[in-house]
């Protein structure tokens, strides 16, 4: 056999190796529920005055009360931060022309608390020592990567079977580890409560739920 016929043998068999293997792509989506463990509770103070300065006074009176409060309660320093603190001025519109009315002095703070069963106690507290806005509870993984990849080792599979499932059904086999493997998106979301579920009254109820995590991925086998 002449060098020339050696390569269009090898040709040939490589050709007929390229139409005999094939690939196939699937996505495999993972879902777990987890209970969250820990909660992040936004509120603060707003106070108003004709006087920028008596208004903020009185401001940093307020959320002195609250922070004292929060510490009785345990909530060590750390996990309470301000996030917005601001005055502006407020104004009426009359007659199409803005009058002025007074100050406005908002400090808002995040309460980040592991004991998710006194989150109802914490918002309670905060109002009786004059918080005047709750806006939100955020219910979250302190470790949200272990549940996450727990969804992605199960989107995985999913992705497996899928595949197993078409080659089976066309007759053919598939080679169980992947050619290539792309994820695509999923993370915890936090469970939000809105400002207008919460109360006034005392022993709020604050359910926190569950937490769904999701991964997805989209993974090519090939098959023959």
């Amino acid at each position: 056999m002449t060098n020339d016929s050696r390569e269009d043998w090898h040709a040939l068999n490589d050709l007929i190796r390229l139409e005999k293997d094939y690939t196939l792509r699937v996505n495999g989506e993972g879902i777990v529920r987890a209970s969250p463990d820990q909660a992040t509770i936004s509120l603060g103070v707003r106070t108003e005055n004709i006087d920028p300065a008596s208004a903020q006074q009185e401001n940093a009176l307020i959320v002195a009360n609250v922070l004292t409060s929060m510490t009785s309660l345990g909530i060590p320093d750390d996990h309470i931060k301000t996030t917005d603190y601001r005055i502006e001025p407020q104004y009426d519109f009359q007659d199409g022309k803005e009058i002025f009315r007074n100050y406005k002095v908002t400090h808002m703070i995040d309460i980040l608390t592991s004991q998710i069963d006194q989150v109802g106690v914490i918002v309670d507290t905060a109002v009786k020592n004059g918080a005047n806005s709750v806006s939100n509870i955020r219910f979250s993984l302190a470790n949200p990567e272990l549940v996450y990849n727990q969804a992605l080792s199960i989107s995985l599979r999913n992705a497996y079977q899928k595949a197993l499932a078409i080659t089976q059904t066309i007759r053919t086999t598939l080679a169980p580890t992947p050619l290539k493997v792309v994820e695509l998106s999923g993370e915890p979301l936090p469970v939000l409560y809105q400002a207008n579920v919460f109360s006034k009254a005392a022993a709020t109820p604050i359910q926190p739920g569950e937490l769904t995590i999701s991964a997805r991925v989209q993974v090519e086998y090939e098959y023959k």
